[in-house]
């Protein structure tokens, strides 16, 4: 079916037709810009999806569970997936988007040009047509003047009045218009067979070929928007291998899960490598407790302990609170008055204050807001973990260090056998400087294993478990309680987090001498009453108590608090009538009497504020 022979009277309804067809070409154009609009949204939100839920720098230990490496395999999977997504955004722009754009402007140029011709054609066949009315009209007028005429000199001639002159020139005149007539005829004759050559020449020649030429352009218009339709389905279609892929990825990722590893890498990631508690022995609570606030218990225990204080002689050096035969009684100034003095002292040592599980912690700040270089902050088994792996990074410098100085040696013997490639004196410097490198790593893997080895001999070694002693048995013959060697609790305070920080005598003298300095001259007073108690305590860990001032106990020890952390990390604890001293507040669960924790509470709100 062709158009020119069809629609050969329809030249307006194709031309209306060609434009909407065009116009849904703009339209399918914009649709496909949205949708490319969509994808590019979608990828850039799927994106900013996986960037917000990926691992930060302090989340680098969840890597170790596997759970969490799926994850992160996971988001890594999705932004490979957003970029897909990218991909069909820039195929549809760069093959849909563009090329019917480009498309649609060489349609409408082609169209205005044969729309153009058919008008054209369309003009000159009606300028036919007038040429051959006018030919008409005027081969009719003659006509009509040629009858009137030859009327005229018939009438003439048969007037008998009327001159042999007059009679001929009306038979002239008549004639004249006769031959006007005959012109006219033939004229109009050759002009009709023009017309109709030129008329059929346009319907069946001119317009069918412009309409043909518009019937082929609405095709290939038609033709294209197939395409593009099938271009927009296989731009998906060739991302669905890798889409696949990706997903693929996550399924693996999701299988690579071990729930047993990742519960045995909990084990390595807190294990602290202490022992745990030994058996509790049983306390028979038949015997009468001695307690210091009790006036008939303090004589009775003084009196007891007077025998063996004279044998011990100098053997055991005594905190020299406790003045001998003094009655004990109450403090001669009251403790809100106590509490005052507490107030207006200093703190020796800020630090940040908690509460874990109902006790009384203590969590030091280092002075330059870091962890210590060799992990003392840890417990032994992560100690242990991190020093093995700083080793082993500094083992991977120094390793890096020596392949470059085994190749630039390399390179100097090559410089010296050829000494056209370059001067073997220029690689000297460098070989300096890596020496010297080498030398400061080994130094630093040297302190660092000096570290290991003595957290590898500090560490518990499994024996049978350690029993819990109570001040309830304990005589008054009874030697001060020694700990092990090997138990890394010695020396250590622990934080609210679990964390712990091992400390050397020299730090914990250098917090008791000063305290002992300033406080020296309050016991020298022989008249001087002793403290009464504001609570009770109970030994976390074994404390040896080396220093002067302090008080070693053992692990499950009952003590009376007789003043509490004044800041510094150490309370002020009493054993018996004559052995008190500090131990650090870390080392013990302290349990204060009600009107004793009100006027301490305040006094940490103050402290608190002085910081």
């Amino acid at each position: 079916m062709s158009w020119g022979t069809e629609l050969w009277d329809q030249f307006d309804n194709l031309e209306k037709h060609t434009q909407w067809g065009i116009d849904f070409v703009e339209k399918y154009t914009k649709f496909v810009k949205e949708r490319s609009e969509i994808e590019l949204n979608y990828a850039r939100q799927i994106r900013n999806l996986s960037k917000k839920y990926q691992p930060k720098k302090k989340d680098e230990d969840e890597n170790k569970y596997t759970w969490c490496r799926a994850f992160h395999s996971t988001l890594n999977e999705l932004n490979d997936y957003a970029g897909q997504h990218e991909v069909v955004a820039e195929n549809m722009t760069s093959q849909i988007i563009a090329d019917l754009t480009r498309y649609a402007q060489e349609v409408k140029t082609e169209r205005k040009t044969h729309f153009h011709d058919g008008r054209k054609a369309q003009q000159q066949i009606e300028a036919s047509w007038k040429q051959l009315e006018s030919c008409k009209r005027k081969f009719e007028r003659d006509c009509k003047e040629a009858d009137r005429a030859q009327q005229y000199f018939e009438k003439m001639d048969a007037d008998i009045n009327v001159t042999k002159a007059d009679v001929e020139k009306a038979r002239q005149q008549a004639q004249m218009r006769h031959q006007m007539a005959s012109d006219s005829k033939n004229e109009y004759s050759s002009y009709l067979q023009k017309f109709n050559q030129e008329q059929n020449e346009h319907y069946y020649t001119i317009i069918p070929n412009i309409f043909q030429n518009i019937q082929a352009m609405e095709e290939k218009r038609i033709e294209r928007m197939g395409e593009s339709l099938k271009t927009f389905a296989e731009v998906d279609r060739q991302i669905l291998p890798i889409i696949g892929k990706c997903l693929d990825g996550m399924t693996q990722a999701a299988e690579s899960i071990e729930p047993k590893n990742d519960s045995s890498m909990v084990i390595e990631s807190y294990k602290s490598g202490f022992e745990p508690p030994g058996d509790v022995e049983f306390e028979d609570y038949g015997q009468a407790m001695k307690r210091t606030v009790s006036e008939t218990s303090l004589n009775n225990s003084r009196s007891d302990n007077k025998s063996e204080r004279s044998g011990k002689g100098k053997s055991k050096t005594l905190w020299p609170f406790i003045k001998k035969n003094k009655t004990p009684k109450q403090s001669k100034e009251p403790l809100s008055h106590r509490f005052n003095d507490l107030m207006t002292s200093k703190p020796k040592m800020h630090c940040l204050r908690s509460l874990r599980r109902g006790l009384s912690l203590k969590l030091r700040v280092s002075t330059n807001g870091s962890n210590p270089e060799d992990f003392s902050h840890l417990p032994p088994e992560q100690r242990r973990k991190k020093l093995q792996a700083k080793i082993d990074d500094i083992n991977k410098d120094i390793q890096k260090e020596m392949d470059q100085r085994d190749a630039l040696t390399k390179m100097k013997e090559v410089y010296i056998k050829n000494p056209q490639m370059g001067d073997p004196n220029s690689v000297d410097p460098r070989l300096g400087e890596i020496a010297n490198n080498i030398e400061k790593l080994q130094a630093e893997a040297q302190k660092f294993e000096g570290w290991l080895a003595e957290v590898e001999g500090r560490m518990p070694v499994k024996s049978d478990p350690p029993r819990r002693t109570s001040v309830l048995y304990e005589t008054q013959n009874s030697t001060p309680p020694t700990t092990n060697n090997n138990n890394c609790a010695q020396d250590r305070e622990s934080s609210p987090d679990g964390s712990y920080t091992e400390e050397q005598s020299s730090e914990v003298q250098s917090k008791v001498q000063p305290e002992t300095a300033e406080s020296g001259d309050e016991f020298d007073d022989p008249d001087e009453e002793m403290l009464p108690t504001i609570g009770t305590c109970k030994a976390l860990y074994p404390f040896e108590g080396h220093n002067e001032g302090t008080l070693a106990v053992t692990e499950g020890e009952l003590l009376y608090v007789i003043e509490e952390d004044k800041g510094d990390g150490w309370t002020r604890v009493r054993r018996n009538e004559e052995e008190e001293g500090y131990v650090p507040t870390s080392y013990v669960e302290v349990f204060l009497d009600s009107n004793a924790k009100e006027l301490f509470s305040w006094r940490r709100v103050y402290l608190s504020e002085d910081s």
